[in-house]
């Protein structure tokens, strides 16, 4: 008989475009025979069967009580069916508290007025009812069968997950016992954190039960098993436990008495007509195109460029790493240079810091890993309209430094960056150094109390901005060499000159002046161009020419030739 049970329990997910209010599953129990009665109706047949022949199965339920054995029932989405234990607890108005409890005594009231309940073991525990809660941490103390009582031991998860309430966002609410001051408890109780244990989960829950207590005992909670888990989000997403049967053979639940069950899920919603399916279609299709010219509308259709003859760079940058230095827990500071004729926006900033980074053992170097994103956008506007001058590209000077437990800081490298005059997207690895003062006290001071030479002028790493002689010496200026921090750049240029089509071959040398980067590249185009010219020339001299006189140059030149 167990091969004829369908065993895969497992939740089943679907998607659907349609309202889950018009979800319907028909559920069907039926008892097929308890386990006391087929062990004693096996041991008369053993004893009045001295051959051992074939034993025979049958099925022992009784024709007479086949309806309370039975019943089939349709669910609807978050359809409320009461059981015997809510009919008779919610006909006393005493124990209702909240207005959900008093809404179903007036429910309860009508059902009884009427005599026409249509359910008798079959019902319902919708996403509002308190026994929603108590129904999951059920879940979690038994085994991994939605179909066995197995008994178990509640593992660590389970305990904590006792007081798990899935509720929607909308509906979460702050304790306002609790001043704003002390939100946090240092020393919360173990009531405490079973209690304030909340997820807050955006999905909606439904169990379909079944009271499969033995007839006329109908109404007891020990007797309630869970037969159906349905859940679904506000993303038509669908979750079903155990799958609907589709042809295969029905489940089996196993009560505590020993009774033997049938369980069939069923999936009867019904499906839409072509022509509502096609209205519907339409419908989704006019709403997308409203979308798309809504948010055309916003971002509009003009693309924003700078004004004529500017140059717009802008440099989205990562601090990616920094190693080889001599101390650990590193930081780096850096700050941007504009040259003459660039500009930035007034609240721009030029500067920034990185977060104190602690460094990892990676091969034979310690190697500190940031990550850190910096973005600058930046304007250059020639002074001259002839435009032959190269722009000095923006510089990001920077200097990483170490800080220790004692709150002591050492420099330790000073680099810079110069901006990549092509865009695109490049990874630049920039070697550091720092000054050296020679001397034992030296390093003694620089290990025990930090501190060491510093530069009054970060800029003097280059050839500072201000300096207008013609040779900058540091003969005498003792440095050493430290480790490298890489950069990796993503570099952008924008400009009028590049789209202008009426006015393409003026602005492109201009531009290509403009930009250092590319001067030798506006060099060749103008070689090219001349070399053009002069073969077009010559062609057209040559057609000029009469035929005769072609010939004679041909014949002429093959003779000299030989």
């Amino acid at each position: 008989m167990a091969d004829n049970w369908n065993t895969d329990t497992g939740e089943a997910v679907y998607r659907s475009w349609d309202a889950v209010k018009n979800l319907r599953v028909k559920v069907r129990i039926e008892r097929v025979t308890s386990t006391t009665a087929l062990s004693q109706h096996l041991q008369q047949q053993v004893l009045s069967h001295q051959d051992r022949g074939a034993i025979e199965l049958q099925t022992l339920t009784s024709q007479a009580n086949m309806g309370d054995n039975e019943e089939e029932l349709v669910v609807g989405w978050q359809e409320k069916f009461f059981s015997q234990y809510e009919m008779e607890l919610f006909l006393n108005e005493a124990v209702c508290q909240t207005p959900l409890d008093r809404q179903y005594h007036t429910e309860v009231k009508a059902l009884n007025r009427a005599k026409g309940r249509k359910n008798h073991r079959i019902f319902t525990y919708t996403d509002h009812d308190r026994y929603t809660n108590c129904l999951h941490f059920q879940q979690l103390q038994q085994s991994t069968d939605l179909l066995h009582k197995v008994k178990s031991s509640p593992t660590f998860l389970a305990e904590r997950m006792a007081n798990v309430r899935h509720r929607r966002q909308d509906r979460r609410t702050m304790d306002c016992s609790i001043p704003k001051s002390k939100i946090i408890n240092w020393e919360p109780t173990e009531e405490f954190v079973k209690s304030s244990h909340v997820i807050n989960n955006a999905m909606q829950t439904m169990h379909i039960m079944g009271d499969l207590a033995p007839p006329g005992r109908l109404g007891q909670k020990e007797n309630e098993c869970l037969l159906v888990t349905i859940k679904t989000d506000g993303n038509g997403t669908v979750i079903v436990k155990p799958d609907f049967n589709k042809g295969k053979e029905p489940y089996r639940i196993v009560t505590d008495g020993g009774d033997v069950w049938r369980l069939t899920v069923e999936n009867v919603s019904t499906s839409p007509k072509p022509e509502e399916r096609d209205r519907e279609h339409n419908m989704y299709k006019d709403l997308y195109v409203r979308h798309k010219e809504n948010l055309k509308s916003l971002v509009g259709q003009d693309f924003e460029m700078p004004p004529g003859g500017v140059l717009r760079y802008l440099m989205n940058g990562e601090i990616v790493s920094a190693k080889g230095f001599e101390y650990d827990n590193l930081y780096i500071h850096f700050f941007v240079e504009l040259p003459k004729n660039w500009s930035s926006l007034p609240l721009q900033s030029l500067s920034g810091v990185t977060q104190t980074c602690r460094t990892k053992t990676l091969g034979k170097e310690d190697v500190a890993f940031y990550s850190y994103p910096f973005s600058f956008e930046a304007f250059y506007m020639s002074e001259t309209e002839s435009g032959e001058s190269i722009p000095q590209w923006p510089v990001l000077y920077f200097r990483v430094l170490s800080l220790d437990f004692w709150q002591r800081y050492r420099t330790e490298g000073y680099g810079y960056l110069l901006f990549p005059a092509r865009p695109g997207k490049r990874t630049v690895t920039c070697h550091t150094w720092r000054p050296l003062q020679t001397g034992t006290i030296s390093a003694l001071r620089r290990f025990f109390i930090g501190g060491s030479p510093e530069l009054e002028e970060i800029s003097y790493v280059r050839v500072p901005g201000t300096f207008k002689g013609e040779r900058l010496s540091r003969f005498g200026f003792c440095t050493q060499t430290t480790g490298s921090v890489t950069f990796n750049l993503h570099c952008i240029q924008q400009a009028r000159a590049f789209v202008d089509v009426s006015m393409l071959k003026k602005r492109r040398e201009k531009v290509f002046h403009q930009l250092g980067g590319f001067s030798q590249q506006g060099a060749i185009c103008t070689i090219l161009e001349a070399f053009q010219r002069a073969r077009r020339k010559m062609q057209e001299a040559r057609e000029s020419l009469p035929r005769d006189l072609i010939h004679a140059t041909s014949q002429l030149q093959m003779e000299s030739s030989a």
